[in-house]
């Protein structure tokens, strides 16, 4: 097996000695409160911001939870720049307070507003209700852009896991006008195709790592049970005909995980179709390491380079084409 990082190593020990059990071995609800219990031990406390805020808004499958971030030092009363914030979690695990630390840090990092969407979870409400309410957020925060304070045109998505998929394809129904258009798209070890065949995710092992092929055949069948649902590019974006057109996207992959092969192949695509990408690969890291910002000494400087990439797109916002001047189906 490739290098491990030291303190990936570390983790995998601590959660050997005290017994962690496997997502895949729990039923939802008692993987649910396992995941929450295991922030205190991953997790610095969130970085202090100028501004939070909780709203709740109409979601098509009820009231949708939302928090607002606003970024240290920025501006009060000024429109600023936004990251809706899709939260990882394999659609069926994750909050709003499981990933604060990381939409605290980015609000910092990038000058701007972090927008987190509260979205229904799987197996109660499977596939397709998380885009619904993902999409219902984009199109309230477009609305209510001058009253939040966030300018309307520098509107990023982003997510890790599957928050990441959840951003891919936002932004493709972004691009094909079915939601207002976003300039940029933020995945960070994304789920990018959900109709994997086969008894493992690519020939890397991944067992013993925190998440495994078996992990991720759990979340499926909790999140999208039918298959034939699997292909659908709201589910795979991976398999959208083109991804001309997309805004452009930062991708990070990490080594020890099963979804390393259909990231690095969804940023390949991303750039094959003419969309600026840039990808950072980190070869002995573990998928969800960036909620492990007490134990993993790579999270801080990996959430920094995510926020300057984000700054960069603020700035050059508007330099280029759009992408509702490239509209394509998906």
């Amino acid at each position: 097996m490739p290098h491990i990082h030291p303190d990936v190593q570390a983790v995998l020990a601590a959660a050997r000695a005290a017994g962690s059990k496997l997502f895949e071995t729990m039923a939802p609800q008692d993987a649910r409160v396992a995941y929450e219990a295991r922030r205190a031990f991953l997790q610095l406390p969130p970085a202090p911001v100028a501004e939070k805020r909780d709203v709740t808004i109409g979601g098509p499958g009820g009231p949708l939870a939302l928090r607002l971030y606003r970024g240290a030092g920025t501006p009060e009363g000024q429109p600023l720049p936004c990251l809706l914030y899709l939260h990882g979690g394999g659609w069926a695990l994750g909050s709003l307070d499981s990933h604060e630390g990381v939409c605290c840090t980015l609000a910092n990092e990038a000058a701007c507003w972090v927008v987190a969407v509260d979205y229904r979870l799987a197996p109660e409400q499977p596939f397709p209700a998380a885009v619904e309410d993902c999409a219902a957020a984009l199109n309230w925060l477009a609305a209510q852009a001058s009253k939040v304070g966030v300018d309307r045109d520098r509107i990023a998505v982003g997510g890790d896991s599957a928050g990441g998929n959840l951003a891919a394809v936002l932004a493709l129904m972004s691009r094909d006008g079915a939601l207002p258009c976003v300039m940029y798209q933020l995945l960070l070890y994304p789920a990018v195709d959900l109709a994997i065949t086969g008894g493992s995710y690519g020939d890397k092992p991944t067992d013993g790592m925190t998440i495994t092929p078996a992990t991720m055949r759990y979340f499926l069948d909790h999140y999208i049970p039918k298959p034939s649902d699997r292909v659908d590019w709201r589910a795979s974006p991976l398999r959208a005909r083109t991804l001309a057109g997309l805004p452009p996207a930062f991708v990070l992959t990490c080594g020890h995980d099963p979804l390393e092969a259909e990231g690095r192949a969804y940023a390949d695509r991303l750039a094959a179709d003419g969309v600026p990408v840039t990808t950072v690969h980190l070869s002995d890291h573990t998928h969800g390491m960036l909620t492990m910002s007490k134990v993993v000494g790579a999270v801080s400087p990996t959430l920094a380079f995510v926020g300057s990439k984000l700054r960069d797109a603020w700035r050059t916002a508007g330099a280029g084409a759009t992408a509702a001047e490239h509209r394509g189906a998906a």
